[in-house]
Order: structure tokens, then sequence, then C-alpha cells
């Protein structure tokens, strides 16, 4: 069995003990693939230095977080766009539209958007999308920017059945992570109406942690709390749920 982790910024643990520790728990508990967003100019050493370390378990994703997004967006995706080509890149993320803490920068937060999409066709890769309370804005901008291949990953879903298949109807994939194990979230009554075929699985460690150990600092290694609750869910087996959603990531990233 193998689980794959689509999304998880484990790379914020810098003390290489702790992070050894965080690791080996992940291929402890068969969590052997490990997708990496970026979500500034900061971030970007960290996660070159996590795939340096661990090749055969990190990917790399290169973009700018929409809470970010400031007055100098354009400035900082120049200073990032250089390393689009550093490394390999299997994804342009995280990406999208955050309007839950501050609107005041929509409009640069759209344009930015758009520009890490184009960045997307032209080197044909998928884009993991960041989306909070603004479900609808980021829907218009994947409908006027659907097409050339367009394809990825809406992170950490948890919105309505209606939702899912508006994401699903653009080719994209549901991000499933520790909300899944919230009681009130109702995650539990829309999952079971969308096919495993369309759902991925993540964390967004160190944040959004699992039941039981909610409250405090998520890790990658809690994905099989994650892939248990989702297994429930589907009344199969959590291999079943682990092969399907690998399966899911590997045709998402081409590795």
């Amino acid at each position: 069995m193998v689980l794959t982790d689509t999304h998880t910024h484990l790379y914020y643990e810098t003390i290489d003990t702790k992070r050894q520790a965080l690791m080996q728990r992940c291929l402890d508990n068969k969590v052997e693939r490990l997708f990496l967003p970026n979500v500034d100019t900061a971030s970007l050493p960290l996660i070159q230095e996590m795939i340096s370390a661990y090749p055969d378990n990190c990917f790399a994703m290169i973009g700018l977080h929409p809470c970010s997004v400031k007055e100098d967006w354009e400035h900082q995706l120049a200073l990032m766009q250089p390393h689009l080509h550093k490394h390999p890149i299997y994804a342009i993320g995280e990406i999208g539209i955050d309007l839950y803490w501050d609107k005041t920068f929509l409009t640069e937060q759209i344009q930015a958007f758009k520009l890490q999409i184009k960045w997307a066709k032209q080197l044909r890769l998928p884009i993991v999308i960041h989306c909070r309370d603004a479900f609808d804005e980021v829907h218009e901008v994947l409908v006027q920017e659907q097409g050339e291949n367009l394809r990825g990953i809406f992170h950490c879903f948890g919105g309505t059945v209606e939702q899912a298949q508006k994401v699903i109807a653009l080719g994209f994939y549901l991000g499933i992570g520790g909300i899944v194990t919230y009681k009130k979230a109702g995650l539990d009554e829309v999952l079971p109406q969308i096919d495993l075929k369309h759902i991925v699985l993540e964390t967004d460690s160190p944040y959004l942690t699992p039941v039981p150990y909610r409250g405090k600092p998520n890790e990658s290694s809690y994905l099989t709390y994650i892939a248990q609750k989702v297994a429930e869910l589907y009344h199969i087996t959590v291999e079943e749920v682990a092969a399907t959603t690998t399966e899911n990531s590997k045709k998402i990233f081409g590795v």
C-alpha cells in the first residue's frame, strides 16, 4: 500500500532531526509520496532542500499563494519565474483566491491567478488551487481559462455536492484532507455522492489536523486517518482508497 499526500508544507520544519522524524513517520505509515506546494519566494529554498534530501519521496510545486499577493505581486512572480526551470516542477501551486482574511487585493489575486495559469499552460503542468470564501470567483476564472489541458486539484475541498460537480466538470480533482474527519464539516454527506475516481488525499500539514489529533500540529503521517475516514464513507478498504487516490495523483502530476 502506498499513500500520497498531494498537499503538505512539511518543509516548514527546518530542524533536521525533527524533519527526519516527520519523514520517518510518513514512511512507517506508507505515506511515500509527498507533493510540496510553494507559497512565496521565501519557501522556494525550503522546498529545494526537501526534494534534495528526499528525491524519491518529495515533489516540488511553484506558485504564489493568494494570501501572499500584495501590491508587489508582479515583482514576486518575476523573482519566482526563473525557478520554474531550476529543478523538476510537477505543478503550479498553490495558487487561487482567498477572501477569508482580506478582500483588499481581490483584483490582484485574480491577475496573479491568471498569470500563473498561463505558466501552467505553457509548461503543460497541472495547477493546485487554494480557494477560501471565493468559490464563485475561482470558478469564474477557471471557466474563462479552461482548455489547453488545464487540469489539477481543488485543494482543501469542503464544499457542496453541486460545487464538487462543477469542479469535476472542469476536469479537476477534489483534494480531501482532515476536514473530512470533522463531524460538522458535512463532507461525510458529500463524498459518497462523488466517485472516488475524482478524489485525491492531502493533509495541508501543519494545518487542518484530522481527528484524533485535531488542535495539534498536523503532519503527513496523519494521512492514514484521512484515508481511514474516506474508506469508511465509501464502505471499502483503506488499501483500495490508497490505490485509487495514488493512481489519481499519478494521472495529475505525471509521476
